[in-house]
């Protein structure tokens, strides 16, 4: 048989490379960081997908397909990661526009991240919803390859199945 047990690990100062936990983080089979600046978004759960590891993230294990997506979605968000510093500075006019589908198609992923909780209908007053992988996959998947890049940002947010996002966008563009 296993073991199963679920660990909450105090970082000190949000620094996941302080020793003390580093040496716990090496002892776990799966790793979910909250993140502060997530939930300062508004986004919740606020799960950090670029510092949250899991040994099973393996084709052997989860399939081939699943590792792609999985892998796509983190190299979008990290490659955003890496121009923020830039947007900072000079702005996103100054981007490449190869660079400005990166920045957009990163920020819909963040908030198709948002998960409308059964258990927190009562403080959001919006209905829980349940996904299945199979549509979570496809979903991100049409999401990193453009296919919802005519959808603005705001569609992804609190969503369902990418269908929600897409009838969300249509009533936001009749409202307009």
């Amino acid at each position: 048989g296993s073991i199963t047990s679920i660990q909450a690990i105090y970082v000190p100062a949000d620094d996941l490379t302080d020793p003390a936990p580093a040496a716990s983080f090496a002892h776990l089979d799966a790793k979910t960081v909250l993140s502060r600046d997530i939930a300062a978004q508004a986004i919740f759960p606020a799960v950090d997908p670029l510092d949250s590891t899991s040994r099973i993230m393996d084709p052997l294990v989860i399939g081939d397909e699943h590792y792609q997506v999985a892998r796509s979605v983190q190299e979008v968000l990290q490659s955003y990661k890496g121009l923020k510093d830039i947007i900072a500075i000079l702005g996103m006019d100054e981007l490449s526009e190869e660079d400005k589908l990166v920045v957009s198609r990163a920020r819909k992923i963040s908030r198709f991240l948002s998960q409308p909780f059964f258990v927190a209908e009562q403080f959001t007053n919006s209905p829980g919803k349940f996904v299945s992988l199979e549509d979570t996959i496809r979903s991100f998947k049409g999401i990193v390859a453009g296919d919802y890049d005519h959808l603005p940002e705001a569609a992804f947010y609190m969503v369902g199945a990418i269908e929600e996002a897409v009838e969300k966008a249509q009533k936001m563009a009749a409202e307009a």
